[in-house]
C-alpha cells in the first residue's frame, strides 16, 4: 500500500486511425463523448483522485491538443512532445520518465472511459500496490462486460493477482483497461525508440512481477466510432 500517487502520464499521442473520420480534423484526445473531450474526462478522474501533475504526450495534430491543454489549470500539465517520432506506449512513457518524479506513477490511455461501482479504482490501485513484489499493477475488467470491446481479452489472473498472458487459442477472462500503476524500474534495460508497453509487461510477467486488480463498474473502449456510440448510450443510461 502507498499513498495515492501525485503524478500520472496520459497516453494521447496516437494517430486515432480507428476513430476516423472523427479524427481527420482533431487528435483522438479531443474527440468528445457526451460533450466532453476524452482528454478532459481522463484528467478530471486523475485530478479527483489527487493527482497534481500529469504528463501528456503529443504527436498527431499536437498543436490542437497543446492549445486545449493550455486552458487547463489543474492538474499541472507537462507536455512530452513526440512530433518528430511517435514512440508508441512504451517508448512514450520511457521518454516521459524525465518529467516524472513519483514512483510508482499512474499511466492512463485517453481512449477509454471507466466508472467505478464503489470507491475509486485509482485509490484502489494505490492500496493494492506492493513495492517489494510489483513492477506493474494493471486495472483489469471482465471481458464479457466490457462496453465497445470486441476482443477476446488479455490476461488470466491467479488468486494472488499475478497475471499471465492469454494463449493465442483461448479467450481470457480479463481485458486490460488502460489504467495502471508502473514503477520506473520496469523500464530498466528497455530499448531506445518506439516500443510497446506489452514488451515490458511480458518481462515483468516472466519475473512474477506483473499483477492485476479487478475493476468493478463499467468500462468503455471508445477507440472506434462504434465503441464511442455504445459509450454514449451507456452514459445516457447511467453506465
Amino acid at each position: 500500500m502507498i499513498p495515492v500517487p501525485g503524478e500520472a502520464m496520459v497516453l494521447a499521442a496516437g494517430l486515432g486511425v480507428r476513430l476516423r473520420p472523427l479524427t481527420l480534423d482533431r487528435p483522438k484526445a479531443l474527440v468528445e463523448v457526451g460533450g466532453v473531450p476524452l482528454i478532459d474526462r481522463t484528467l478530471d478522474r486523475l485530478q479527483a483522485a489527487g493527482v497534481r501533475r500529469a504528463v501528456v504526450n503529443l504527436h498527431y495534430k499536437g498543436n490542437s491538443l497543446r492549445q486545449h491543454l493550455a486552458l487547463r489549470r489543474q492538474p499541472e500539465i507537462l507536455l512530452s512532445d513526440e512530433t518528430a517520432l511517435l514512440l508508441e506506449t512504451g517508448g512514450g512513457v520511457k521518454k516521459a520518465l524525465a518529467l516524472l518524479r513519483a514512483a510508482p506513477f499512474y499511466v492512463v490511455n485517453c481512449d477509454i472511459i471507466w466508472r467505478d461501482a464503489h470507491g475509486d479504482s485509482l485509490a484502489d490501485l494505490a492500496r493494492r500496490w506492493d513495492d517489494d513484489a510489483m513492477d506493474a499493477l494493471l486495472l483489469l475488467h471482465p471481458t464479457v462486460s466490457a462496453i465497445g470491446y470486441g476482443g477476446v481479452g488479455d490476461f488470466f489472473m491467479d488468486p494472488l493477482g499475478r497475471l499471465a498472458r492469454r494463449p493465442e487459442s483461448m479467450v481470457a477472462p480479463f481485458v486490460f483497461t488502460g489504467v495502471q500503476l508502473l514503477h520506473p524500474r520496469l523500464f530498466e534495460g528497455a530499448p531506445e525508440g518506439p516500443f510497446s508497453l506489452n514488451r515490458l509487461y511480458d518481462v515483468a510477467a516472466e519475473n512474477g512481477r506483473l499483477f492485476g486488480l479487478r475493476h468493478d463498474g463499467a468500462w468503455m473502449d471508445v477507440g472506434t466510432p462504434a465503441g464511442l456510440r455504445e459509450a454514449e448510450r451507456a452514459l445516457a443510461e447511467g453506465g
